[in-house]
């Protein structure tokens, strides 16, 4: 009997491995199809709800051309994390007796672009060309370093192969598929330090290459529940913008 239920779980993990091939894509915030006819910028600007701050953010970087016209593969992240992190920055502002962020054009370009370019890779990957990573047997999956945009970073991706259950039975690594982009905090200690943010959606196609849309943040009353933070560490975001110096609102 016990045999008869694996053979069971597999037949089902089977079936729905092959009816996902034909269905749509699901993010936080509804039904995305995996293929767009424009380009990854021409995507964004589609879906102002998601990505209003997020193009934003793209033209004060002065990266519209990259999303645009290069081959790139872009794990957006949603206006809702850089919300977060600009809300962190103000928060810190505050605390020390400065004025705050009140127009994103008062972060310099530079810092959008440094912190924009780790989330864009050279070349077009979707989730099947990326290796499997588990944070709890790092040695055996460690996912793989990546270099990001214009050599600014290396980053890890991978993807967690998730367990199928079904009962009492299990099946290692059976399951559904969940492509993850990690920062590095300390490259002497990747497992321990590494920010691992969900891709919600992935291997959405426009014409130049792949997007990968990082799980969004949502309102719980009038909390924002998301664990991502635009450029991963709050802090390196905010000493970014220190660093550079903040500009007067126009």
């Amino acid at each position: 009997m016990k045999h008869k239920n694996i053979n069971l779980l597999v037949l089902a993990v089977l079936l729905f491995l092959a009816s996902a091939c034909n269905k749509e894509y699901y993010v936080d915030s509804g039904v995305l199809t995996p293929n767009y006819n424009g380009t990854i910028l021409q995507y964004l600007k589609s879906k102002p709800a998601m990505f209003d701050t997020t193009v934003r953010v793209i033209a004060l970087a002065g990266m519209n051309e990259v999303l645009d016209k290069e081959n790139v593969t872009f794990f957006a992240p949603t206006s809702s994390s850089i919300y977060k992190s600009v809300k962190a920055l103000n928060a810190y502002l505050l605390q020390n007796g400065r004025d705050t962020v009140k127009q994103l054009s008062q972060i310099k370009p530079e810092v959008w672009r440094k912190t924009l370019s780790l989330y864009i890779f050279k070349g077009t990957n979707r989730l099947k060309d990326y290796p499997q990573i588990d944070t709890l047997a790092y040695t055996a999956f460690p996912g793989q370093s990546y270099s990001s945009y214009g050599g600014g970073r290396i980053m890890n991706i991978g993807v967690i192969f998730n367990d199928a259950s079904s009962g009492s039975t299990s099946i290692k690594y059976a399951g559904y598929r969940q492509l993850f982009l990690s920062y590095i905090k300390d490259f002497t200690k990747p497992q321990q330090s590494l920010v691992n943010i969900p891709v919600a959606t992935s291997d959405i196609a426009p014409n130049n290459g792949i997007i990968h849309v990082l799980r969004q943040a949502t309102l719980s009353g009038s909390t924002l529940v998301n664990k991502h933070n635009f450029g991963f560490v709050n802090d390196i975001f905010i000493n970014d913008v220190l660093a550079s110096g903040i500009m007067p609102a126009q």
